[in-house]
C-alpha cells in the first residue's frame, strides 16, 4: 500500500498534464490561447501553472488583479498578462511599468491607465465590454464615449489597445449567442471610431469548446488548463483533459471500534458493526469542504470509502470495515478518475459546488509538489 513519506497531507500538480491541455484545446480552438492563472493557479499554484501553459503553447496569460500579475513579472515571466479586476483606488503605475497588460470596464478606470503611462511606455488595455453578465465592463449606453477616448488617448501615445473583451454566462448556447451578437455589435462601433486592435475575446473553456463561433482571435482557458470539465454531462476524459492535481493524506491513526460507535462531532454516523475507523488529517482548514461530510470519497488501498460523519477543522474519519489499514496509508481525495481514484467533480457533486471550488479552496497548510508524467 501506498505511503507518504515525512508530511501528512500534500497536493501533487502534474504540471505535464497542464501543458498537454493546452496543446490539445489550442489544437481544437485554432486560435491564441490565454491561460488564466488567477486564484494561485485555481490551487494550483500560479507560476509553475503558467510556466506549463506557456510551455504548452500559450501565448499570454490572464489572471484577476494586478499583484497575481506582477507576482508572475517577479518570477522572470515575460509573456503578456490581461489583469482585469480593480479595486477602485487600484494603482495602474506599477502594472504599466511592468507591461502588465489591464482590462478596463470604465471611464475613470480607461483614465487612470492613461495618467500611468510613462515616456516609452503607453499603458496597454483591452477595454471590456458588458454583454448581459451583469458584472464589470463598459455599458452599451458609454461605450462610445469609452472607446472615442480610448481612440484619442492611443493617437496621442497614452494608450495601446491590445484587445476588446467580455465574458459569457455559459447559461444556455442561445444566451450565449445573443451575448457574443452584444459583443460583435460593440466591435463593429469600436470599428466605426477607428479602434480595431488585434485581440478579441469572449470565450473561456467552456464556448471555446461548446460554441466554435465564440473563439474569434483568443480564447481564455481556465479550469480546462487544469484538466476539469465545465460541463455537467461530460468528464474529463470526454474532453481529452488530465486532471492535474491530486490530493492526497496519510492515514493518521486507526482505531477498532464496536458496533453502534459515534464518529466525530454531532455522532451523525455510527457503526453498524464492529469495525475499523481511519482517521485521516486534512479538513476544512485545508479546503476540504464541511458539506461533503458523510458523502466524499476516498481511495484507500486500492479500494473506495465514503467520508464517516462530519468533516472538522483539521481531520475527518474513514469507516473502513475489515480492510486492512495502517498509520502512514496513503489516502487519495480526489486525483486523475481514469486512474481509479474519486475526482474533484465527485467532491464537487457530494457538497453540492462545482469543481472549480474544490481545487482552487485548497489552502495554504497544504504542500505543492510538482511532478511531472
Amino acid at each position: 500500500m501506498s505511503r507518504l513519506s515525512g508530511m501528512p497531507r500534500e497536493a501533487v500538480v502534474d504540471t505535464s498534464a497542464i501543458a498537454d491541455n493546452v496543446r490539445h484545446l489550442r489544437r481544437l480552438v485554432g486560435v491564441e490561447v490565454m491561460a488564466v492563472v488567477k486564484a494561485d493557479g485555481y490551487g494550483h499554484g500560479a507560476v509553475r501553472s503558467a510556466l506549463a501553459a506557456l510551455d504548452g503553447g500559450a501565448s499570454r496569460l490572464g489572471v484577476a488583479e494586478i499583484p497575481e500579475a506582477l507576482q508572475l513579472r517577479r518570477a522572470g515571466i515575460d509573456a503578456p498578462i490581461l489583469a482585469w479586476l480593480h479595486a477602485p483606488d487600484a494603482d495602474f503605475g506599477e502594472a504599466v511599468a511592468s507591461g502588465v497588460e489591464l482590462g478596463i470596464s470604465s471611464f475613470d478606470q480607461l483614465q487612470r491607465a492613461a495618467a500611468a503611462a510613462i515616456a516609452d511606455r503607453p499603458a496597454a488595455v483591452h477595454l471590456k465590454v458588458e454583454t448581459g453578465l451583469g458584472r464589470n465592463g463598459i455599458p452599451p449606453e458609454d461605450l462610445r464615449l469609452v472607446v472615442a477616448e480610448a481612440a484619442r488617448l492611443e493617437r496621442i501615445g497614452r494608450l495601446r489597445i491590445v484587445g476588446l473583451w467580455s465574458h459569457l454566462s455559459n447559461s444556455s448556447a442561445d444566451d450565449d449567442r445573443e451575448a457574443l451578437r452584444r459583443f460583435l455589435d460593440a466591435t463593429a462601433l469600436a470599428a466605426s471610431l477607428g479602434v480595431a486592435p488585434p485581440l478579441r475575446h469572449i470565450a473561456a473553456t467552456h464556448a471555446a469548446i461548446d460554441l466554435p463561433e465564440a473563439r474569434l482571435d483568443a480564447v481564455r482557458i481556465g479550469i480546462g488548463l487544469y484538466g476539469l470539465s465545465p460541463f455537467a454531462d461530460r468528464d474529463s476524459a470526454d474532453l481529452g483533459l488530465r486532471p492535474a492535481m491530486t490530493l492526497r493524506a496519510a492515514v493518521a491513526a486507526v482505531r477498532r471500534v464496536p458496533a453502534g460507535q459515534g464518529v466525530s462531532y454531532g455522532y451523525t454516523y455510527r457503526t453498524d458493526r464492529e469495525s475499523t475507523l481511519a482517521l485521516v488529517p486534512v479538513g476544512y482548514a485545508d479546503g476540504v469542504p464541511r458539506q461533503a461530510s458523510g458523502a466524499g470519497p476516498v481511495l484507500i488501498g486500492g479500494r473506495r470509502f465514503t467520508v464517516a460523519g462530519r468533516i472538522a477543522m483539521d481531520q475527518f474519519v474513514v469507516d473502513v470495515g475489515d480492510h486492512p489499514v495502517q498509520v502512514g496509508d496513503e489516502v487519495v481525495l480526489f486525483g486523475d478518475p481514469t486512474l481509479g481514484v474519486p475526482s474533484a467533480t465527485e467532491w464537487a457533486d457530494a457538497a453540492d459546488t462545482i469543481n472549480y471550488e474544490i481545487v482552487t479552496r485548497i489552502g495554504p497548510r497544504v504542500p505543492r509538489r510538482t511532478e511531472s508524467s
